[in-house]
C-alpha cells in the first residue's frame, strides 16, 4: 500500500525549536512589505486603462511595475 502525503501535517516539538523568524529566511518578502503605497487619483487615458485592466485582476500592480521599470531604465 501506498504511504499518503500529508500536504500539511502537524507540527511537532522539533518543528518549532528548528522553526526561524521570516526576516531571517525570506528577507526580500519584508524587505517588498516595507514598501509603503499611496493612495492616489490619476487619469490615464482610455486605452492605457484598458490595456492594464485587459489581463484581468491585479491590473494596478502590473502598471505600478511598469512604472517602476521605466523609472529603472530612465533614471540618469
Amino acid at each position: 500500500m501506498k504511504k499518503k502525503y500529508n500536504e500539511n501535517p502537524e507540527w511537532t516539538k522539533e518543528d518549532f525549536s528548528n522553526a526561524r523568524p521570516t526576516a531571517e529566511v525570506l528577507p526580500f518578502l519584508l524587505a517588498q512589505e516595507e514598501k509603503k503605497k499611496e493612495p492616489v487619483s490619476l487619469r490615464l487615458s482610455s486605452d492605457v486603462l484598458s490595456y492594464f485592466k485587459s489581463y484581468g485582476e491585479n491590473w494596478q500592480r502590473r502598471l505600478n511595475e511598469a512604472l517602476q521599470e521605466y523609472i529603472a531604465v530612465h533614471q540618469n
